[in-house]
């Protein structure tokens, strides 16, 4: 006889959460998702002043939630922000890894500076990242989640989204090489690869007459929204719905790679 495992969301309580990039769009829904559902929460981006405005919300929801300053594409900041989240919640547990950037151009006209900031923050900036995470994971025997945030971009070309699409392929082949390695400390490490998503970034663009004819052009004519991923999010951060999902790249894009 088999033994029922507990809901997805239910063994996240008490566990600590850091997600990155939290001060606006995916990443502060992801740190509302998890703290509705009892994770201690780090919220950690460069807009300090952001993150404590979300971090207010939460706390008066009797969330549990520190903010953490951090620029996910300088090495020293990333190790700074792991040792001081140790410090004040403990180790992390969970990491959602989802700090990142994108520069719109055509091929052509890339400079270095441009390369090298979408590359160290999305790539080396999230290895990083995760590297962190998971050395107090295997130091303290947790059996933790990683989730990269990665994107339709990394499995499709996009027009004028070269290097954010490179970045984000890098991150899924990244996504793998990690869950062979650390799956044996009982790390699960897999990627959400959204696709568009309406958030306040986009939201401008939205009402224009070329974000209308963009929005026409998808497969549904329609734009996600951050709350279809909470499901999927709460899957994969849990410890036993998604036991046994490692190393999966898992697309959220309502059939865009499907056409």
């Amino acid at each position: 006889m088999t033994t029922a495992h507990p809901p997805a969301a239910s063994d996240i309580a008490g566990r600590v959460a850091l997600v990155t990039g939290a001060s606006s769009g995916l990443g502060a829904r992801f740190a509302r998702v998890l703290a509705s559902h009892g994770a201690r929460v780090a919220i950690a981006a460069r807009r300090t002043d952001r993150l404590e405005a979300l971090a207010g919300e939460l706390r008066a929801e009797g969330a549990e939630v520190i903010s953490v300053a951090l620029d996910i594409a300088s090495v020293p900041s990333i190790r700074a922000a792991a040792a001081e989240i140790e410090q004040r919640l403990g180790p992390i547990g969970i990491l959602v890894n989802n700090a990142g950037i994108s520069r719109q151009a055509r091929l052509e006209t890339i400079e270095e500076e441009d390369y090298d900031g979408v590359l160290d923050t999305n790539l080396k900036g999230a290895f990083f990242m995760a590297q962190s995470a998971a050395r107090q994971m295997i130091a303290h025997k947790i059996e933790g989640r990683i989730v990269n945030i990665a994107s339709v971009a990394g499995e499709r070309a996009i027009a004028q989204l070269s290097t954010y699409g490179m970045s984000k392929a890098g991150m899924i082949q990244m996504t793998r090489q990690m869950a062979r390695e650390w799956g044996r400390h009982g790390i699960n490490i897999n990627a959400i690869c959204p696709g568009y998503i309406a958030t306040e970034i986009s939201a401008d663009y939205l009402t224009t007459e070329a974000g209308a004819r963009w929005v026409n052009a998808l497969p549904r004519k329609r734009m996600g929204e951050a709350a279809d991923l909470d499901a999927l999010l709460l899957l994969l951060c849990s410890g036993h719905a998604g036991r046994f999902i490692n190393g999966s790249i898992m697309a959220a894009d309502d059939g865009f790679l499907a056409h």
